[in-house]
Formats: structure tokens, sequence, C-alpha cells
């Protein structure tokens, strides 16, 4: 009897260690997973805080030149706050702190007449631009969640109070709206001021003296908006999702390592994405910080394919290899990708990844993405090569040169069209400047075929336009490329110029110029006018000054 219990315990014991040694081995990272995360944490940087008063009173003004059709104009100085009541009578009054900052508002109440013999309540509302405290949010029409926007309710019960908005907003204007108050006394504000934050802690080299005026002025909000998004890590957005995105992730670091030179903040973002990876090493698209870290389960085709590209640059721009060779196997394990959806014929299965991934590329509807995926694995694959020639670790992915060869020759047997001259995607031949760049930075087309092919783009009546600054940016990296100087120059001082003369703070997640209500989410509050893959302007005006500060 009791040896029989000890065989069944024994038995138990060794399927238990079975068991947990199966699922050690299933996961790619296990044993590395919290030494990345105490890498991370160890970067974590300590943020500054600025206190930021107010800088006046604002209007708001109907005006169809105005983006979106609302403009701020100035109506007084903050006294116009400070030293009267606060009533229904100025309800709606905005307070203007003349630029965009991200953090934690503050605000002081007094009793200016009688005694307080029942609570008061106000409505603050944050805005980015104008139109966002111009337009009502309810009844709330957009598909994310109507807690991202930006409006608190605060009741007060004893006077003088000071309150602080525990929520961490972005903003650079507040409408404070009175919704109730006792008649028997009055109130007003006597401070509001606002602690802003941010982990950079250094102001970057002025521009050459040669620079053009708006690329002085697109630089600038370039900055501001790289600025905001630095954060704990690089965010996309300080006012709406508030988490690191791999794509959001390479474009800021570009931009940093051009500017505030804050490396330290790309290396601990890309532990944090490593550590909190799938079991089968496939990387999540974005990550969460708190209340610890952990990963919003979503895999993003393109965006794996970046973390690469993002990791070779930063062990370019730093020198330290020894990062680069920690995250090396997380790298290598993203090509899986490519060689899962190579076909025999050597084109991408772009219709069964669609099927089984996000693959995003652009918020732009209706842009077939065959063409794009194509060229960006090709580029993913000649990327990630490279690095592993900087690390010394060809050899492991000895496969991919030749991978990289059958899938570019056969985007140019099947994408190029000869007759016009554009790389097509899809079973509507489909022509998009999204299509070209990719076919570009891929190294598919030929000097010759990739100016042609970008200067045909933009004049061809159907094509497919960028839907935001997102794919704006690989297309003037395109033009680049390709040595077309002069028309990088242009479209960025056309595409960004555009959002700084209509009085962009900031850089906007979404610029459609031809529909500046255009919104992913059914509803323009809810797009962020801080993001951060929008700033990279900064990138190219200060990696080629030769091209854009003359």
């Amino acid at each position: 009897m009791t040896s029989n219990f000890q065989r069944i315990v024994l038995a138990m014991i060794c399927l238990l260690v079975t068991i947990g040694s199966s699922t050690n081995a299933q996961d790619l990272y296990a044993t590395q997973r919290q030494g990345w995360l105490k890498k991370a944490e160890a970067l974590k940087p300590a943020l500054t805080e600025t206190v930021k008063h107010p800088k006046g009173i604002v209007k708001l003004e109907k005006d169809p030149a105005a983006f979106q059709g609302w403009k701020a104009v100035p109506a007084g100085g903050i006294e116009q706050l400070y030293n009267a009541s606060f009533d229904k009578r100025n309800s709606g009054i905005v307070v203007d702190f003349g630029e965009h900052l991200t953090g934690y508002c503050t605000f002081s109440l007094k009793t200016r007449r009688a005694d307080m013999d029942a609570p008061l309540r106000l409505k603050l509302t944050f805005g980015e631009i104008p139109s966002e405290l111009a337009t009502p949010f309810d009844p709330y029409p957009g598909s994310l969640s109507r807690a991202w926007l930006q409006d608190e309710t605060v009741t007060v019960s004893v006077l003088p109070a000071t309150i602080i908005i525990p929520r961490r907003v972005a903003f650079r204007y507040v409408k404070i709206e009175w919704l109730g108050a006792s008649r028997g006394f009055e109130f007003g504000f006597s401070d509001i001021q606002f602690k802003a934050v941010t982990s950079v802690t250094v102001t970057p080299p002025a521009l050459a003296a040669s620079t053009p005026d708006i690329i002085k002025d697109i630089d600038r909000v370039g900055l501001t908006t790289l600025k905001e998004c630095m954060q704990t890590v690089y965010e996309d957005g300080p006012k709406r999702d508030r988490r690191l995105w791999i794509g959001d992730l390479y474009l800021e670091a570009l931009a940093n390592t051009y500017s505030f030179k804050n490396d330290s903040l790309t290396k601990r973002c890309l532990y944090l994405l490593a550590a909190l990876s799938n079991p089968d090493g496939i990387l999540n698209s974005n990550v969460f910080e708190a209340p610890e870290p952990h990963a919003q389960k979503s895999r993003l085709l393109d965006y794996c394919y970046l973390y690469n590209v993002a990791l070779k640059e930063y062990v370019i721009a730093t020198g330290d290899k020894q990062t680069g060779l920690d995250l090396w196997p997380v790298a290598k394990k993203q090509l899986d990708i490519a060689r899962q959806y190579a076909g025999a014929d050597g084109m991408m299965d772009y219709v069964k990844a669609g099927k089984e991934w996000w693959v995003f590329f652009d918020w732009k509807d209706g842009l077939d993405k065959q063409a794009p995926l194509q060229g960006s694995t090709i580029y993913a694959l000649n990327q990630t090569y490279q690095l592993a020639k900087l690390l010394g670790k060809e050899n492991e992915i000895a496969d991919v040169p030749a991978l990289s060869k059958k899938l570019k020759d056969a985007a140019r047997k099947n994408l190029y069209d000869k007759t016009s001259g554009l790389f097509v995607s899809g079973t509507n031949k489909q022509a998009s400047y999204g299509g070209q760049a990719w076919m570009v930075l891929s190294g598919v087309a030929t000097k010759a075929e990739a100016q042609k092919a970008l200067r045909t783009i933009v004049t061809h009546k159907d094509a497919v336009k960028p839907g935001g600054p997102y794919m704006y940016h690989y297309f003037v990296a395109a033009l680049i490329e390709t040595g077309m100087h002069a028309e990088a120059k242009t479209a960025l001082t056309d595409y960004w110029g555009g959002m700084v003369n209509k009085g962009a703070d900031t850089f906007w997640e979404v610029y459609d110029p031809a529909d500046e209500l255009r919104s992913p989410y059914n509803f323009y509050p809810m797009n962020s006018y801080c993001h951060a893959w929008s700033c990279t302007p900064v990138y190219f005006i200060r990696k080629y000054p030769e091209i854009f500060q003359r």
C-alpha cells in the first residue's frame, strides 16, 4: 500500500517536472526574460518637472480657413479669470498655456463673497487644438473608449481649496465650465498651474543659419512633438494610447539620435519589447508599463520587422554591440515571419498574412498591402543581415541573402508595370505612394526606375496617397534614398509645413490636407494631435543638412 502510494507520488512529481520543462521549452526566452526586464527597469529615466502658468484667455471662433474650422483668438490676460467671480456668465472660458504640455493640472479656488453653503461643481476640458474644445463630445460616435477624451468633472465641498487633477493630460488649452453652485455665495480662481513632465533634459544644437524659416519651424514643432512623447518610454501619443508601440519606437529613436541623444531610452524600450514578447518568440505590437510591464497581445506583422531595423540603428548609433548580441535572438526570430509566408514563387502570401496578422502600414482605407508587404519583407531581411554582420552572426541567417534575392526578383517580375513605370499591388493593380516607397527602400527598383516611379506617382490621378505622417515618412525616405533631394525637401516642406501653417504646436497622428476631419476612430477629437510617428522631420533635417539646411 505504502509502496504503491510512493510510486504514485513519484509519478506525479515526474509528470509535473516534465510539464514544467515542456512549458519552459516552449518559451524561447524563458531564461532571459527577467534579465531583460531588470535591464529595462534600470534604464527607466527620471522625469523632469517644470511648473507652467497660463499665458492668457482666448476665445474660440469659427474660421473655414483654420484647421478643422476653429481658431483661438486672444481675448485678454489671465487676470480676467483671477479677478472675477466664476459663475454661469463666464462659464466656458478658455485658458491658453501657449504651448503643448503633458503632465498634471492644479488649480486653487477661494470664496469671494458670503459663506459657502453647498458644494460647487466644475467641468474642465483639456484640448490639444481649438476644435477639440468646440466640438461636443456627446452623444459619442467614436470607436475607441469615450474615456480617452480629456474632460474631468470636479466637485468641491470646502473653500479655499487646491485641486490636483489626478489624471495626466496633454493639452494647450483648458476650457472651464460652471456646472453648479449655490446662489448664496461667490467663488473664483486664485491660481491655475501645470506640472509638465518629460524625460528630455538637453537642448539640441541650433540649425545652420542658412536654414529656411519654414524648415526651422518644422524642426521646432518636431522637437516639441518628440519631447512630449519621450516619457519613461517612447509613447506613441501623450493624450491617447500612452504606451510603447514598435513602429513609433523606431521613428522616435531615429529622431532622438539626431537631437536629444537619449540612447538609454531607446535601449530600455528594446529590452521591454523583447522581455514581453510571446512564448514563441514573436513580438507583440505594443506594451504597457503599469501596473507592471505587460504586453497587449496583438501581433502586427510590419512592426515585428521594424524592431530589427530599430535594433540595427541603435547598434550603429551607439556602438553598443553587447545589447545587439543580447537581443539578437529576438531579431533573428522575427525573420521566421518572412520564411512562413514566402511562397515557392518568391511572392509573399499577403492574403493569408492579412487573415492571420494585423498588417498595418498606414491609416488609409483601401490601401492594397501586397506591394508594401513584399517590399518591407525584403527590407527587413536586408537590414537584419546588416545587423548580423555588425554582430558577427551572418552564419546564423545564412539563407537570408538568397531569400531576399528570390523575393526581390519576384517583385520585379510580378509588381513592376513597365508601361506606367509604377509598382502595382494586388489583383486591381493599385498604385500607391506606399507601394512605391517600399519597392524603393527594399532595393527592388533600380535608381532610374525608382526616380520614375516616385515622379509618376505624385501625378497619377488614381494614386492612393498616404493617410498620415507615418507613411509620409517612408515616402520622404524613399525620395532621399534614390537621390531626389529637391523633391524630398519639397515633400517635407509641403506636408509638415502644411501643419505648421495651420497652427500646429505639435505634429498630428493623422493629417489629410484634403480631409481635415478624417479619423480612424470615427470622431476627430479622438485623434492624437501630438503623435510620435509624426516627429521624423527632426531626423531628416538634422541627418541631411545638405538637403534641408540650405
